[in-house]
Parts: structure tokens; sequence; C-alpha cells
């Protein structure tokens, strides 16, 4: 098996779970044991300040609680893009990964950016191999930008015209394709 880890996920035409329709999920683990995402294109209702202030401080510019996924909606997660990687709990992709679950601000260093997610997705041991040999995914290795763009509504069709070819046509597929 080879690890999706630092790859996108992009929900496929034929994948209709509300869930999970039309996102595009960072893989941040993934292993035999199972494997571990965020949604990175479902901004909440909920603002950083009202959720979670005491993580405002880590995401200066940023407003929103993102919707990880519909595993344990009340966990909070942090990406972040570290200057210094090593002070990450788990790497994902170049200098961006998970913040340490219980971290002193002072210890944590710098951070670049950083996005807080309610919940996460999650698979369970060959769970995420079945939905991709069914085609509920398409998969493409993540950028650094694509966890923290600024349009989570246009990420889906960014990454499809992105990665091409028939994919790109794919992109342009209106949300109820019986409207076209």
């Amino acid at each position: 098996m080879q690890s999706l880890k630092g790859h996108l996920l992009i929900a496929g035409p034929a994948l209709i779970d509300p869930n999970f329709r039309r996102t595009v999920v960072l893989v941040g683990e993934h292993s035999e044991e199972g494997a571990l995402g965020l949604i990175l294109n479902r901004p909440s209702e909920a603002t950083i300040n009202d959720a979670v202030p005491e993580l405002a401080m880590l995401a200066a510019g940023a407003d929103q609680v993102h919707f990880g996924g519909p595993v344990q909606p009340s966990a909070i997660v942090v990406l972040a893009d570290f200057v210094d990687p090593d002070r990450a709990e788990s790497l994902v992709l170049d200098s961006v990964g998970f913040l340490p679950s219980e971290v002193d601000p002072e210890e944590l260093g710098e951070l670049r950016r950083a996005r807080i997610f309610a919940g996460y997705a999650g698979w369970g041991p060959g769970q995420l191999e079945e939905e991709l040999e069914e085609g509920s995914w398409i998969v493409e290795p993540a950028l650094p930008d694509d966890v923290f763009t600024v349009e989570p509504s246009e990420l889906w069709s960014a990454v499809l015209l992105r990665k091409g070819g028939p994919f790109g046509v794919l992109a342009l597929m209106p949300l109820d394709p019986s409207l076209n």
C-alpha cells in the first residue's frame, strides 16, 4: 500500500454523500491501520473568536473555523505552516503539519499561517482503498496553498483544472447537472 499522506482526495461526481460531495480532503495520515484527513473547502459559520478564542492568536488573519469532517465534530484540529517544521506534531507536506495537542504558545515558534478545523474525516483499515477502487475519489498531490486557500468554495474546481485532461471538464460541471 502506498501512503497518500500529503495528497488531496477530490470528491468524484459519483460521491453524493452530503458529508463529502464536492469536497477536497487533505490526507494527513494514511497507513494499513486507516486514514485521517481534513476537508479543506468547507468553512463553517462559526468564527474563531466565538468558538475557540484561545486559538485566535494562532490564526491571525483567518476568521472562520472550517468543518474538517464528520468524525468528532467537537474536536479541534489545527494545521499550520511552521517556520521551524521540527515544532510540528506531524508534518503533512513540506512545512505544513499538525499543531501538537498540548503546547505552550511560547514553545511553538513562529507560524506562517494556520487554519482551525472542527472535526476530521476518517477511514478504517482498507476503507479508503475500497473507496478509491470504486471511483469515489480523485487523487492529486497537495500544495501548501491548497491548505490555506482564501477561496475554499473554488478549491474543488481549481484542483481539477490543475490536474487537467478530462478532470478539467469535470471542474466545469454545475452542482446540479440536470440544470445544464
